[in-house]
């Protein structure tokens, strides 16, 4: 019962977070409405962590699951990728180089603050 309802709170956020794109025209999708209001929740304290720790970390641990289907449709549409494969493997190539470098930096500068933080 437990994870039910930690799975219905995220449920509702991105709820929220689809009325919000419905009635902000911005090229925003929905689930960054929902977890920019899931984060503002939890800072604010409206909604404790406890509410949503255990069926999020279950949802991170399936993750890797969700990209199964991604990837099944890439290989069927295979004919139409077949004449663009070098442009979008190269930009997928930077792009992670990329994500990676900022994600190493980011990561970097935390560990550093929160060093300077416990001294």
């Amino acid at each position: 019962m437990r994870y039910i309802r930690q799975f219905l709170w995220i449920l509702l956020f991105s709820f929220l977070g689809e009325v919000l794109k419905y009635f902000i025209p911005l090229p925003v999708p929905a689930s960054i409405y929902g977890l920019l209001l899931l984060l503002a929740a939890l800072i604010g304290g409206l909604l404790r962590l406890e509410s949503v720790k255990e069926i999020s970390m279950f949802l991170i641990e399936i993750m890797p699951l969700m990209f199964i289907p991604a990837a099944v449709g890439l290989l069927e549409s295979w004919g139409m990728l077949s004449g663009i494969f070098v442009p979008v493997m190269s930009a997928v190539a930077v792009s992670t180089v990329l994500v990676m470098g900022v994600s190493g930096l980011v990561t970097q500068l935390l560990i550093r603050r929160s060093r300077r933080g416990e001294e």
